[in-house]
């Protein structure tokens, strides 16, 4: 039995030390007399000179893959859950399994919706990529009202994903970031 006894001795000093350590190190206040003044210019000190609007969004690591990602994800929603119902068909009156076409198209337009809004974000990331996504921000904000189209049984709405998607796509090839087409699971579309 001393072992283990002796083993939760050490274990409980160590964290101790550990806790004590972090504790001692933690806080560093400012206790001169021009406290204010010493820590408005460490605060200055620590910002960049002239901050751009996407300062943050140039920071971002992996701008490109993250555009891809999520403009292959909703180029794949569109495409399996949006376009092809709306070529084969399905989106007429009384055709076959038009209702959870239509469920499901909803679904994926507002995923194709929040992965392109993401696609946006993540383009600002890279400055070729910006100016390239640039034009198609009315596009893509356009597209919130056509998930309940797609609902109600719009078949336009079909044509305006479609065409946006091709946009996103061609704007990503030409700042050197093509996208393809990524299918997500129905959990994924649930999710957003």
């Amino acid at each position: 039995m001393p072992v283990p006894i002796r083993r939760l001795c050490v274990a409980l000093t160590l964290c101790c030390a550990l806790l004590a350590g972090v504790t001692a190190c933690g806080g560093a206040s400012n206790t001169s007399s021009s406290g204010t003044n010493d820590n408005a210019a460490a605060v200055a000190a620590r910002q960049p000179a002239a901050a751009s609007p996407s300062a943050s969004a140039e920071q971002q690591k992996f701008a490109k893959t993250r555009f891809v990602a999520n403009a292959g994800l909703a180029a794949g929603a569109t495409y399996q859950w949006i376009v092809k119902p709306w070529k084969a068909g399905k989106f007429k009156q009384g055709a076959k399994g038009r209702k959870l076409a239509l469920v499901k198209a909803g679904l994926a337009g507002a995923f194709a919706y929040n992965r392109l809004k993401a696609a946006q974000v993540n383009a600002k990331g890279d400055p070729l990529l910006a100016r390239a996504i640039a034009p198609l921000g009315a596009g893509i904000d356009g597209l919130k009202g056509l998930t309940s189209k797609l609902r109600g049984g719009d078949e336009s709405a079909a044509g305006a994903f479609e065409g946006l998607i091709n946009q996103v796509k061609n704007a990503g090839g030409s700042a050197g970031a093509p996208v393809k087409n990524q299918v997500p699971s129905l959990s994924q579309l649930g999710s957003g």
